[in-house]
């Protein structure tokens, strides 16, 4: 990605420490992106729609409004629909990551990070996501009876009802259920949903796996103990 493609780039910092944000946009300025900072949650949700960014990098623990309810909200404008989430945060308990996932987040950093990874990181979100805009055009429509899976417009219908899939999940579900019954080792997953070059938690394919068994149905993704997972269904249309 040349540096007149990243400086085309918006990424809008939300974090109320002073010093974090003026270290992570020394960081990425100087490695030629477009950034913007906010302080507080309330204020990032304006700038959000206003500026349209292409990702944002929101901390978790603040106050009045924290990074969860700010994350929450924003995945609800749809102006905002294909704006990446990294939460930034020091915690690293499951229960964070999992309520973070929920609220759509795409990846976490952890706090503190050195300067090389953090733009390492950022740089690898933004390539994969430039690789999947690339292949935007391209029509896609897995049926299994009840289950229909519609990747150019981003949809999951089941039992006629439509399932709002965080876009993690939704690449993941369309990834198994294109090949049904082979099965993905944990590696590939990671790999071919997150990119071989994001580092990410242990737990994180469980957590993706669990949220779509229940938005779902338990029965389509299958777990082969110690090798990965599969999508097992019958009667498979493509389109």
């Amino acid at each position: 990605m040349e540096r007149e493609t990243k400086s085309q780039i918006k990424i809008l910092l939300v974090d109320d420490e002073t010093d974090i944000i003026e270290f992570l946009t020394y960081n990425l300025k100087k490695e030629g992106y477009n950034v913007f900072s906010e302080s507080s949650g309330k204020d990032a949700i304006k700038t959000a729609q206003k500026i349209l960014p292409d990702l944002i990098v929101l901390d978790i623990m603040m106050p009045e409004m924290d990074g969860i309810e700010t994350c929450n909200i924003i995945r609800q404008i749809p102006v905002l629909e294909s704006t990446s989430i990294i939460f930034l945060t020091a915690r690293s308990e499951d229960y964070s990551q999992i309520a973070g996932f929920d609220a759509g987040a795409d990846d976490f950093i952890a706090k503190p990070i050195s300067p090389k990874v953090f733009v390492k990181k950022i740089n690898a979100l933004l390539k994969r996501l430039k690789k999947v805009n690339s292949n935007s055009e391209v029509k896609s429509i897995i049926e299994f009876e009840n289950l229909i899976i519609d990747k150019e417009n981003h949809i999951v219908v089941y039992n006629g009802n439509e399932i709002v899939l965080p876009k993690k999940e939704f690449n993941l579900l369309f990834m198994l259920a294109s090949f049904p019954e082979k099965i993905f080792s944990r590696d590939e997953i990671y790999s071919k949903v997150w990119g071989n070059d994001v580092i990410v938690g242990d737990r994180t394919i469980d957590v993706h796996i669990r949220k779509i068994r229940e938005k779902t149905d338990e029965k389509f993704i299958k777990t082969v103990k110690g090798v990965g997972y599969k999508f097992s269904f019958k009667n498979k249309k493509s389109v």
